[in-house]
C-alpha cells in the first residue's frame, strides 16, 4: 500500500527507459577524452528499486546525472514516462553522497525547504514534514540543527527532504558511503522499509555489492569504462521480506551476492578527474 507524501496524484506511474546511451567527456586534468558510457539500454518499471554497481570510473554517477537531467548524453536517449529527459524536473528527486542539508536550518526547515520554494501553504508543509519525520525516525528532532545530529541522522534529513516533495522517481548517488558500518546497515533497512511503504521508483548507485543486493529488486552490474551493462541480476527475495539478519543466513541472497561480485571482480579503470 502506498503512503501518500503530499502533492497531486499522478495519472500514470513513472517509468525510466534508456536507449543506446553513450557519453564522453574531457578530463579537466589531462584534457583527454574519456568514454564514460557505451550503448547502455535499460528500463525501470513503476515501483522498481534498481541498484547499480561497478568499479570507480565506470560511469555510474554519469548515468545518474543524465537521468537527473544535469548533463546531456553524447548519444542515445533517456526518457521518463516517454518524455525525453532534457533538464532537471520535479518528477525526479536526487539524494547525493555529499550532504546537501543547510547548516543554518533546523531539521524541520531543512525538510521543508523545497516545499517553501514551491510556495506550498504552511498547513500543508506542516502536515507533510510531520509525516516524513515520522517515516524516517526524526520525531523529536525537528528543532535540532545539523551540527547537533549524528551522521546517520543528517543523512535521514537529506532523504526526507527529497521524499517530502513527492517526486515520482528518487535518484540516489551512494548516499550512505560516508557513515560508519553499523549506521549504514540501519539506514539501509530504513530505506528499504520507506520504499516498500511509499512505492517509490528508485535508482540507486553504490560500490557495495551487498548493499546493491540487499536494497534492489534488480542489480545492474556495469563493466569497466566505458560502462556497459554486463548483466541484470534479479534478487530472489521480495524487499518486504528482507532484513540484514535474513541477508546473512539466506542461501539465495548469499548466492546472489557472490554472483554479482563475480561480475564486477577484476574490473579496473585508470583514474580520472571525475569518478563517473
Amino acid at each position: 500500500m502506498t503512503v501518500p507524501t503530499g502533492g497531486a496524484a499522478q495519472a500514470a506511474p513513472p517509468t525510466i527507459s534508456v536507449e543506446g546511451l553513450s557519453h564522453s567527456f574531457t578530463d579537466p586534468q589531462t584534457r583527454k577524452t574519456v568514454h564514460a558510457l557505451d550503448d547502455v539500454n535499460l528500463e525501470i518499471l513503476p515501483g522498481d528499486f534498481v541498484t547499480v554497481v561497478g568499479p570507480s570510473g565506470c560511469g555510474k554517477t554519469t548515468l545518474l546525472n543524465i537521468l537527473a537531467g544535469f548533463i546531456r548524453p553524447s548519444a542515445g536517449k533517456a526518457f521518463v514516462n516517454g518524455r525525453a529527459i532534457e533538464r532537471p524536473g520535479a518528477d525526479r528527486g536526487v539524494v547525493f553522497q555529499e550532504l546537501a542539508i543547510l547548516p543554518w536550518r533546523t531539521v524541520y526547515r531543512n525538510i521543508a525547504h523545497g516545499l517553501e520554494i514551491q510556495g506550498v501553504a504552511k498547513p500543508e508543509i506542516d502536515e507533510r514534514v510531520n509525516r516524513m519525520t515520522s517515516l524516517v525516525g526524526l520525531e523529536g528532532f525537528e528543532g535540532h540543527y545539523p551540527h547537533q545530529l549524528s551522521g546517520g541522522m543528517r543523512q535521514r534529513v537529506a532523504v526526507a527532504r527529497t521524499w517530502v516533495s513527492d517526486p515520482e522517481i528518487i535518484l540516489m548517488d551512494e548516499p550512505f558511503a560516508a557513515v560508519d558500518a553499523m549506521t549504514r546497515l540501519t539506514l539501509q533497512e530504513e530505506l528499504n522499509d520507506l520504499t516498500v511503504r511509499t512505492g517509490k521508483t528508485v535508482f540507486f548507485i553504490t560500490h557495495s555489492v551487498e548493499e546493491a543486493v540487499f536494497l534492489g529488486d534488480r542489480v545492474m552490474a556495469l563493466s569497466a569504462r566505458p560502462g556497459r551493462i554486463k548483466e541484470e541480476v534479479h534478487v530472489p527475495v521480495p524487499r518486504a521480506e528482507r532484513s540484514w539478519e535474513r541477508m546473512s543466513h539466506d542461501e539465495a541472497l548469499q548466492d546472489t551476492v557472490e554472483h554479482v561480485l563475480s561480475l564486477v571482480r577484476g574490473e579496473a579503470v585508470e583514474p580520472t578527474g571525475q569518478d563517473g
